[in-house]
C-alpha cells in the first residue's frame, strides 16, 4: 500500500512538472501579451521550436505563433525584408547582414554537423581527405571506401543553408562540392533521403539524425555532442535567432524563453548543446 502511494505521489509530481513546464518566471515573459509572432529560415532549428511553441500557445491562447523552414539565407533575407520577426540562422550572420538589417543576434545553442550515409553501410569512419575527395567527385564509387563496386549517390544542400556553408569551410576546407550531387531542401529531406538510399552519402545537423542514418567519425573523432563541447568533434556551428532591430515584445518573449532553464533543457532534449 505505502508503494502504491509513493508512486502516485511520483506520478502527480511528474505530471505537475510536465503540465506546468512555463513557471511563474516564463508567465511574465508572455502575459499580457497577444498577437502573431513569424519564425522562419534554418531547419535545424525546427523541432526544438515546434515543442516550445507548442507550449507557449497552449498555455497562452492568445498567442499565435508560426514557424517555417527554407535555409539561413531565407531567414535573414525575410527578417531583413520585415516579413518575419526571426529569422533563424545555422550560422553567424555576417558583419555586412547585420550592418545592412541592422540586426541583433541571438546565441541560444550550439550544433554539431555529422557526415551520414545508410545504415545498411559498413563504413564507420572517413579521413577528411577521403570526404573532401567524395564530395568533390574524385571518388565516386564505394568501392574505394572499401564497400560494393556501386556508385555513391551524393547528397547537399543549396548555397541558401547554414548547415551546407559550415560543413563546407569546417568539413571540406572549402573545396568545390561537385554538380553531380543531389540537393535536398532541408536537414529532415537529408535525413529521409538517406534513410531510403543504400548508396547515399551526405551531412546533418546532429539534433536531426537518428538511427534511421549512420553516423561517420572523420579522422576517428565521432560527431558526438560531448565530442562537440570539448572540442574534439569541430564540425560544429552556433545556432542563431536574429531580429531586425530591437525585438518586439512577443519575440523578446520567445527569445527570453530559449534562453531561460527551461527552454535550455528543450535545447538539450533535442539533441543540442545548451549556451547557458
Amino acid at each position: 500500500m505505502k508503494k502504491r502511494l509513493l508512486s502516485a505521489i511520483a506520478s502527480f509530481i511528474f505530471l505537475l512538472a510536465t503540465t506546468t513546464i512555463l513557471n511563474a518566471e516564463d508567465n511574465n515573459l508572455f502575459k499580457g501579451l497577444s498577437g502573431t509572432l513569424h519564425i522562419a529560415g534554418g531547419t535545424a532549428h525546427i523541432a526544438c521550436e515546434k515543442e516550445v511553441v507548442q507550449l507557449i500557445m497552449k498555455k497562452f491562447p492568445d498567442v499565435s505563433i508560426t514557424i517555417a523552414g527554407g535555409g539561413s539565407g531565407v531567414g535573414i533575407k525575410q527578417v531583413c525584408e520585415g516579413l518575419i520577426d526571426i529569422g533563424n540562422t545555422g550560422r553567424a550572420p555576417t558583419e555586412k547582414e547585420i550592418k545592412r538589417c541592422n540586426l541583433k543576434v541571438f546565441k541560444f545553442a550550439v550544433d554539431g554537423i555529422g557526415v551520414i550515409v545508410n545504415p545498411k553501410r559498413k563504413i564507420k569512419e572517413l579521413l577528411k581527405e577521403k570526404l573532401k575527395a567524395v564530395f568533390s567527385g574524385r571518388i565516386n564509387n564505394w568501392k574505394a571506401l572499401g564497400g560494393p563496386d556501386v556508385a555513391i549517390n551524393l547528397y547537399t544542400r543549396d548555397s541558401e543553408s547554414g548547415t551546407r556553408k559550415v560543413f563546407w569551410q569546417k568539413g571540406l576546407s572549402k573545396i568545390k562540392i561537385t554538380q553531380r550531387a543531389n540537393f535536398v531542401a532541408s536537414n529532415a529531406a537529408m535525413k529521409t533521403a538517406i534513410a531510403n538510399d543504400p548508396f547515399g552519402i551526405g551531412y546533418i545537423s546532429l539534433g536531426v539524425a537518428d538511427p534511421s542514418v549512420k553516423l561517420l567519425s572523420i579522422d576517428n573523432r565521432f560527431p558526438s555532442i560531448k565530442n562537440v563541447v570539448s572540442g574534439k568533434y569541430n564540425i560544429a556551428r552556433g545556432l542563431y535567432m536574429n531580429t531586425k532591430g530591437d525585438p518586439k515584445p512577443l519575440a523578446e518573449a520567445f527569445i527570453s524563453y530559449m534562453l531561460s532553464p527551461q527552454g535550455q533543457n528543450l535545447v538539450k532534449k533535442h539533441g543540442f548543446v545548451r549556451v547557458k
